[in-house]
């Protein structure tokens, strides 16, 4: 999205930061600049205010609002054009990792999900697929093919299998719930999974798909989940736009 020069500035409230906490200044002061982003409260096309004024209302250096800015524009939510100024370009989608299904966390966070079925059909299980949910070589699963939207826009393409009989699921469900809800209402509770969390370019298909330029980079994870009593219930192998998403770790000293 272009900035929109005739957008008025957006002033930002000022914002308390704790000079005593080791987190740096400037990463609290984007985290709080992320949030009223993200909560609509500083708007898409907004054009934020220069760095000396913001420095003042914020009650912080001009270099440490620089860099906050500077983490903002890195992580794809602002952009800066000479002689424009810094603008608000999009609220990027922050997924904690945790055993939740995508749909739930954007439903979550007011989002507003939809989701496109692509494909859905029974087939026989590729060798990668069959291993993962640990059945014959060959064996029938169900795998569709979902795109999923966040607040209008696409934001993942998903690929899932279950093994046949495990779960009777049509295209109509998967265009109105999320695959873990279905698996719920099954009685079917995910409680462990394995995933790995990945990047890479877009292909041409994928990027046509998702509406971002050949090339452009995506996140992508392949995720492997559990019953309690160790039965594989699905399958999923999914990328995302880099450019509007991100994964959320929170971690601890052990």
């Amino acid at each position: 999205m272009s900035p929109d020069l005739s957008a008025p500035r957006s002033p930002v409230r000022p914002v308390e930061v704790d000079r005593t906490s080791p987190v740096p200044l400037y990463f609290q002061v984007a985290t709080r600049l992320q949030e009223l982003i993200e909560k609509g409260e500083i708007g898409v096309g907004s054009r934020i205010e220069n760095e000396v004024d913001l420095a003042e209302r914020l009650g912080v250096s001009r270099p440490t609002t620089r860099r906050a800015i500077q983490y903002l524009v890195e992580r794809g939510m602002l952009v800066r054009k000479r002689g424009v100024g810094t603008s608000v370009v999009h609220p990027k989608v922050r997924r904690p990792v945790e055993l939740s299904s995508l749909y739930d966390d954007l439903r979550a966070a007011d989002r507003t999900p939809r989701t496109e079925v692509l494909d859905l059909r029974t087939i026989a299980a590729p060798p990668e697929v069959a291993a993962a949910l640990e059945i014959e070589p060959g064996g029938e699963i169900v795998w569709f093919e979902r795109l999923r939207y966040a607040g209008g826009e696409p934001l993942a393409l998903m690929h899932n299998a279950v093994p046949a009989g495990l779960l009777d699921v049509s295209a109509a469900d998967l265009a109105e719930f999320g695959l873990y809800e279905l698996l719920r209402r099954a009685g079917l509770v995910p409680r462990i999974a394995n995933q790995v969390i990945g990047a890479r370019s877009a292909t041409t298909a994928e990027a046509t798909v998702l509406g971002e330029r050949r090339g452009a980079s995506l996140l992508t994870m392949v995720r492997t989940a559990w019953d309690a009593e160790g039965q594989a219930l699905e399958y999923g192998s999914h990328v995302y736009r880099a450019s509007r998403y991100s994964f959320e770790l929170n971690l601890s000293a052990g």
